[in-house]
């Protein structure tokens, strides 16, 4: 086992609600880091068949040392389960073992586990305190911080949900070690998305550092993880409900989601799907005259070094639009994108006419 080393500490500032993310190594065996976050001495820990072989125990066993009753519910891994019935999964779980509204509910994964566990947990007696420990890139630097969480519908990604925000994130980075090399990709394409839309520098680290990232370097791991967490902590703390410039976070979901959906839930994902959506992104954002060609060709220059899609799948123009209408951004039946107006100035916009949008697809569908 790994010395626990705290790299950093950052805060997500919304007043009473406010929470902190703990970024190092071997965190999730530290009890004294997160022993004020259990006051009521039972916990129910949602995690995964793969994540649960490989810390559950090792969790539990802190929490023990805090003399914490630890019930826990594994859910089947993928995409494809992050609906109702797994939902309801938990909620069964949570009723059996008489939990209270002040049982402490941990979400042990990627970001499926902690879209579901803080939905539940949002839900379950109409909140109920809630710790993220992701052990994902991607959990790490995006979907484990701000607060959102959602279960998927046949028709769109992350339609049914609701903003509830952790009491605590727990970010491990020596759990990364056994994320299998297309999970991490995944990861790194939330990485060079806040580069994109608002930290320009973050971008050329990113370029400089990406070889680094991939072959699991800790220090690179914990500083990109460190870079997003602060850039999506600023972003929440100034809109937690995204009605402004958290829209900007989305920079390729549009169009990710609707590739993710189209495909089916799992065959993508999420991170590639997010690649392709933003390379979309920027095409559109090119024919618009906003971004120039040798930025475009960074972008993509980026994407392909991280072994990330840089095309999309042929799902027909008809239906990329059906799929984007049922966007979050969509207002007044008007589809609205997050556009470059140049690496690290992101826009969100309904400039785009159909014409544009399917032109901008079809350059980059196979």
């Amino acid at each position: 086992m790994q010395k626990v080393e705290l790299d950093y500490t950052l805060k997500v500032s919304l007043g009473d609600r406010s929470y902190p993310i703990y970024i190092g190594t071997s965190l999730i065996d530290d009890p004294g880091l997160i022993a004020w976050a259990f006051k009521q001495k039972k916990a129910v820990v949602v995690t995964n068949t793969t994540v649960a072989p490989l810390y559950l125990a090792r969790f539990k066993d802190t929490l023990g040392k805090l003399g914490v009753e630890t019930l826990s519910v594994i859910l089947p891994d993928g995409e494809s389960y992050k609906n109702w019935s797994t939902l309801n999964t938990i909620f069964d779980e949570l009723l059996s073992a008489h939990c209270e509204r002040g049982t402490v509910l941990v979400a042990l994964g990627g970001g499926v586990i902690g879209d579901m566990g803080g939905f539940a947990a949002a839900c379950y007696q109409r909140g109920m305190p809630f710790v993220q420990v992701p052990t994902t890139l991607l959990a790490q630097v995006d979907s484990s911080v701000g607060g959102k969480t959602a279960i998927n519908h046949p028709l769109g990604k992350n339609m049914i949900g609701a903003f509830y925000q952790p009491n605590l994130v727990l970010a491990d980075i020596s759990t990364l070690k056994t994320l299998p090399l297309r999970e991490l990709r995944a990861g790194v394409a939330e990485v060079i998305k806040y580069g994109l839309i608002r930290d320009p520098d973050f971008f050329e680290w990113t370029e400089a550092n990406i070889e680094r990232i991939l072959q699991g370097d800790h220090h690179a791991l914990a500083y990109a993880v460190q870079r997003s967490c602060a850039n999506k902590a600023e972003v929440v703390a100034a809109d937690e409900r995204e009605q402004g410039e958290r829209e900007q976070l989305n920079l390729g979901h549009t169009f990710g989601h609707a590739i993710e959906t189209g495909m089916g839930y799992g065959e993508w994902l999420h991170g590639e799907a997010v690649a392709s959506g933003m390379l979309i992104a920027a095409e559109l954002s090119k024919r618009l005259g906003w971004l120039s060609d040798e930025e475009l060709g960074r972008i993509e220059s980026l994407l392909r070094r991280a072994g990330l899609p840089t095309t999309c799948p042929n799902l027909g123009l008809a239906r990329y639009l059906e799929l984007m209408r049922h966007d979050k951004k969509v207002k007044n039946g008007q589809l609205r994108f997050v556009l470059l107006r140049k690496i690290g100035k992101a826009e969100v916009t309904d400039v785009a006419d159909e014409e544009q949008i399917t032109s901008a697809i079809a350059a980059r569908c196979t």
